[in-house]
């Protein structure tokens, strides 16, 4: 009998001691979660890129594993050491306009071992049509 309480005993402070270490998570607070470019994006002045912060308010280090873009017009890039709690980190958002004119928007879908594994980031704006150009300036002179 003696055992069996020592036992259950044991057993219960284990499993109190795990529930306790599981219970560590990081958490994930990014400034804002969208960003709009505004609406005089040049369809040929370069690509745009917008920087989004968060920062780690759990009690458990943060590793974002993956950032996927909504299609190939956008290009991510993250943090890709872990982020202690109450340090930032960033995902870019890289835009490129050229021969997109018109509205656009774009997520990025943000994989990470936070307590919301997973988030979404949005982008948009509007590209203006590059100036026509003229045949002439097409042509070699000959």
């Amino acid at each position: 009998m003696k055992k069996l309480l020592k036992t259950t005993l044991l057993t219960a402070v284990l499993l109190f001691a795990a529930t306790i270490v599981s219970a560590q998570t990081g958490k994930i607070v990014f400034d804002n979660s969208t960003h709009n470019f505004g609406s005089d994006v040049p369809e040929k002045g370069g690509d745009i890129t917008h920087r989004f912060t968060f920062t780690n308010t759990g009690d458990a280090p943060v590793t974002i594993q993956q950032v996927t873009a909504s299609c190939g017009c956008t290009t991510p890039a993250w943090t890709k050491e872990p982020v202690a709690p109450g340090q930032q980190g960033f995902v870019d958002a890289t835009y490129h306009p050229n021969n997109r004119p018109g509205q656009f928007t774009k997520s990025l879908t943000v994989t990470n071992n936070g307590d919301q594994n997973v988030i979404i980031l949005t982008i948009s704006g509007t590209v203006v049509s590059a100036p026509p150009v003229a045949v002439e300036d097409t042509v070699p002179n000959k």
